[in-house]
């Protein structure tokens, strides 16, 4: 297992097959789905397609979706992390995003760990760019995005909804203040 990130809460890592359960019970939640288009996944075989496809964007990429887990528990509690997206918009660009469980929203989880993650693709990674997107209703993943310092760009369609596009610069990232990891 590779650790990228220890925060005093939370460990940022490659997912791995162990991690079937957690993601099954993550995706397969209607609520976590609900600005996503509303499609859970249904089987653990989808869970596992999903852990595949992951961890052929950390071969491909050199990057991808990290696991969220408990620090003190080692429970699987999300993913967040940057991949590089190439369908969603017209260029391909490096994306930032962050789903967890459900009884893990509101605990600033998600803030916590996407703000580890932008800093490791600037940092780490010499990144020049990062953006994200997130549904317009979804007010949660638009705080987020907002509190860790991505600018709103524009609203732009994407599987039939609205979505804020956000985006910021390596130069403008270093401006602000930083966590350290």
């Amino acid at each position: 297992m590779k650790i990228h990130i220890e925060t005093s809460r939370l460990i940022l890592r490659d997912i791995e097959a162990d991690d079937l359960q957690g993601l099954f019970e993550l995706d397969s939640d209607p609520e976590v789905h609900r600005y996503l288009g509303g499609k859970p996944i249904k089987s653990l075989q989808e869970a596992e397609g999903i852990i595949a496809y992951i961890r052929k964007q950390y071969e491909d990429d050199g990057i991808g979706r990290w696991a969220v887990a408990g620090k003190a528990s080692g429970e699987f509690i999300g993913w967040a992390g940057l991949k590089y997206e190439r369908s969603v918009r017209e260029t391909p660009y490096f994306d930032l995003g962050y789903r967890l469980k459900r009884r893990f929203w509101g605990q600033g989880i998600a803030t916590e760990a996407a703000q580890h993650a932008l800093s490791y693709g600037f940092r780490e990674m010499g990144l020049q760019q990062v953006f994200a997107g997130a549904h317009i209703e979804n007010a949660g993943s638009n705080r987020v995005l907002q509190k860790i310092g991505l600018n709103f760009l524009e609203t732009f369609e994407f599987d039939g909804a609205l979505h804020h596009w956000y985006g910021l610069g390596r130069a403008e990232w270093a401006e602000k203040k930083q966590p350290s990891h």
